[in-house]
């Protein structure tokens, strides 16, 4: 289950992103999901609070936002979102798409937290992602 080493590596790449603040606590972590990551869902979210026990984001909630596979058809000229990744043909014109402009992503989009001695929520963006991270990696 490669989830959970991926779990631990979203963990250390956000504990890095904080050093330095006055976190009190992380609320919630923002990743984005390519549908070609090869990363399920479920998996992810239970090895979640595994991979946070100990650390400044235990108890926070990590919340998935998926990408679906976006292709460029050459003779539509248009980039068109997939409905799948059984079939890498453009819906319009039936040609098969061999340039895939999304959906290989793995990135930490952004972090809430509260910080020390302040209860309003504010929100961090990591900067740091794994834009295309290859399938399975």
């Amino acid at each position: 289950m490669h989830e959970l080493s991926i779990a631990y590596s979203v963990v250390s790449s956000a504990t890095e992103a904080l050093a330095g603040r006055k976190v009190a606590k992380v609320d919630s972590v923002l990743l984005r999901v390519g549908a070609l990551s090869g990363i399920m869902e479920d998996p992810l979210q239970f090895c979640w609070g595994l991979a946070t026990e100990g650390t400044l984001l235990a108890g926070s909630g990590l919340v998935i936002e998926r990408v679906p596979v976006t292709i460029r058809c050459r003779p539509c000229g248009q980039d068109v979102a997939l409905d799948g990744v059984q079939s890498f043909r453009c819906p319009r014109c039936g040609t098969p798409g061999l340039e895939v402009l999304k959906g290989r992503e793995l990135e930490i989009v952004s972090l809430e937290i509260e910080e020390d001695g302040d209860d309003a929520h504010s929100g961090v963006a990591t900067g740091d992602s794994e834009k295309e991270r290859p399938a399975g990696g």
